[in-house]
């Protein structure tokens, strides 16, 4: 096939073209002169078809079709995933046509694709470039498309299509060696087809996935591209520093944008169950973000919602406005995942709804609640026996199961937990999220309190992020420890989750420690408090009794008293001692309960 009209040098009657960046398509016939020699008139009348679907299909893609080459066509775009798709496409015509041909008569294309500078003329395009594509293109077996290194790098692999390199190759008329790769369409099947590219979710960490598409500029400006980066750098830093999600990598996500690709795409590609894109717009020293946090499973929309800030509030280190789009979308993310594990049978649950919703379930303390979150526990660790994740939960739900006053018999029940602990450990010796719930079961049972003080800090040292390690460390400084300490180490896990679901657990044991360290008041406001959140939580009740009786709030320590009791009917001295060792902790709670009559 010969290019006419697409030499190196520009036409001489006129200016010489604008030169541009450009991809360039070239196609062909394969085995054109002996298909014309068999019966040129089919032949010909074909290839009008194809013509005439290639005139349609090429701007469908964003493409201009240059000119038809006889036995082959060129076409200039972009973007080279509009080219590679084009190709795919024109691949595709002559599929239904073969099958009523004889194999000696069937008609087969193949594709070069290159990119490079060009000077682009109205009717013609021009420079080595033009070509190189029609050079690769030799290289290509009946429906096949190959490309250079300049097309290749700007393909997603497993996206834009399935590339295979194919080294370096020595061309007709070129002075050096030429890298190539075919690229085959993502869903081929068959002998030799390329593997499947659906990511494999880590199946140890159950937590939610999400990735953070960057942020689209509107209207497009060169100039606030930057933008759009530096809101998906922020997130994604933010998201990552917190641990609550599991946030796919910034070089898998930078692909996708600008692209119109569907959600369930994004779920095949990137293993995402959720993900943050949006666009935004600069004016001035403003600007205004419109965020959207899709379900990728089901394709639905699961929080929407515009922010206005600074540009420079993006260069910052603690962004307000990368705060704002974290949190609110973490928060969405979350309910949205519980919310599922409330309603749906077990079997239908993702193991991160499984989990999430088990969590959540256990602290909301009602006998429904804590027996849905055994059942949703039960199924998560079925289903991952050997990950330590949800056995450290499961241990916790055996705790509050005694502090709810559930359990028939509290220290055999602790002495469960500890052997459920034991095997988290033993599945992960470094999880700071077992560790931590092994330190505050020997905590509860008031023996190897030396051991129990290890394990906490330990856990502090794992992950100095993780609340949970630090607020049951302070829970030990209550219980047994200074009450400064105490103070401190949970004001620290109040701190580190400011919209955790769980916040009311947080809150109540922080009023623990201002409880112990005699700051009645601060207790009283803290139960309240937590109490906002979650008014069945027998905990917090038995704490803000005990501080407004020795503040001297006697009449709203009855109050609490009959609310606490209303809950818990059954409740009685021994039985609360029974909980645990009695630390001068419980020791005060057992004596104010005792003062206002409980028996």
């Amino acid at each position: 096939m010969q290019l006419q009209g697409s030499r190196n040098d520009a036409p001489l009657n006129g200016a010489l073209p604008l030169q541009q960046h450009k991809v360039v398509l070239v196609v062909d016939l394969v085995e054109s002169v002996r298909l014309m020699a068999s019966n040129e008139a089919a032949v010909v009348e074909r290839w009008q078809g194809f013509m005439r679907f290639a005139s349609k299909c090429v701007p469908e893609h964003r493409g201009r079709l240059v000119k038809s080459l006889g036995d082959g066509l060129l076409a200039e775009f972009d973007e080279a995933a509009d080219a590679v798709q084009t190709a795919m496409a024109l691949h595709s015509h002559f599929i239904p046509v073969n099958k009523a041909l004889h194999p000696n008569e069937q008609m087969h294309l193949r594709a070069g694709i290159n990119a490079s500078q060009l000077y682009v003329g109205e009717h013609d395009v021009y420079g080595h470039g033009v070509n190189l594509a029609a050079r690769v293109a030799s290289l290509a077996g009946p429906d096949q498309i190959v490309v250079t290194a300049p097309v290749r790098d700007a393909l997603v692999d497993g996206m834009d299509g399935d590339v295979e390199d194919m080294g370096e190759s020595y061309l007709k008329h070129w002075p050096e060696p030429v890298r190539t790769w075919r690229v085959w369409p993502v869903d081929r099947v068959g002998d030799g087809a390329a593997r499947s590219k659906e990511a494999l979710p880590v199946q140890e960490d159950l937590r939610p996935s999400i990735a953070v598409i960057p942020f689209d500029c509107h209207p497009p400006s060169p100039e606030h591209q930057v933008v759009g980066e530096l809101i998906a750098d922020g997130v994604i830093t933010q998201l990552s520093r917190e641990g609550q999600l599991r946030v796919i990598s910034r070089l898998s996500t930078t692909a996708l944008r600008g692209r119109q690709v569907t959600m369930s795409n994004i779920h095949h590609l990137l293993a995402a169950s959720f993900v943050l894109s949006g666009s935004y717009s600069v004016v001035g020293g403003k600007v205004v973000i419109n965020a959207e946090l899709s379900d990728t499973r089901r394709n639905d929309v699961v929080w929407a919602d515009r922010v206005i800030g600074t540009v420079d509030d993006l260069l910052q280190m603690e962004s307000q406005l990368i705060h704002q789009l974290t949190d609110a979308s973490t928060q969405a993310l979350m309910s949205c995942t519980i919310r599922r594990a409330m309603v749906l049978p077990v079997p239908h649950l993702d193991s991160n709804a499984l989990l999430l919703g088990g969590i959540a379930m256990m602290h909301r303390s009602t006998a429904r609640d804590l027996d849905r979150s055994r059942e949703l526990l039960d199924a998560v660790t079925n289903r991952h026996a050997r990950v330590a994740t949800p056995w450290a939960w499961m241990a916790k739900w055996h705790i509050l199961n005694v502090i709810q006053g559930r359990s028939d018999d509290a220290p055999t029940e602790f002495r469960r937990a500890i052997d459920i602990s034991d095997r988290a450990l033993d599945l992960e010796p470094h999880s700071s999220l077992a560790l931590a719930i092994k330190g505050h079961l020997l905590c509860h049972l008031g023996v190897d309190l030396d051991k129990s003080r290890e394990l906490l800090l330990l856990a502090t040292e794992v992950n100095p992020n993780d609340h949970n390690a630090w607020l049951y460390a302070g829970f030990w400084s209550t219980m047994w420890g200074d009450p400064t300490d105490a103070v401190r180490e949970s004001e620290r896990a109040l701190e580190l989750s400011p919209l955790d679901p769980q916040r009311f657990f947080i809150e109540m044991l922080v009023a623990h420690s201002y409880l112990t360290a005699n700051e009645l008041s601060k207790s009283i406001e803290m139960c309240k408090q937590s109490l906002r959140r979650n008014r069945y939580y027998l905990a917090t009740l038995r704490i803000l009794l005990t501080a407004q009786y020795e503040v001297g709030h006697i009449q709203d320590a009855k109050d609490t008293l009959h609310t606490l009791l209303a809950l818990q009917p059954n409740l009685t001295l021994a039985g609360f001692l029974s909980y645990g060792h009695q630390s001068p902790l419980r020791k005060r709670v057992a004596t104010a309960m005792q003062a206002l009559g409980v028996k």
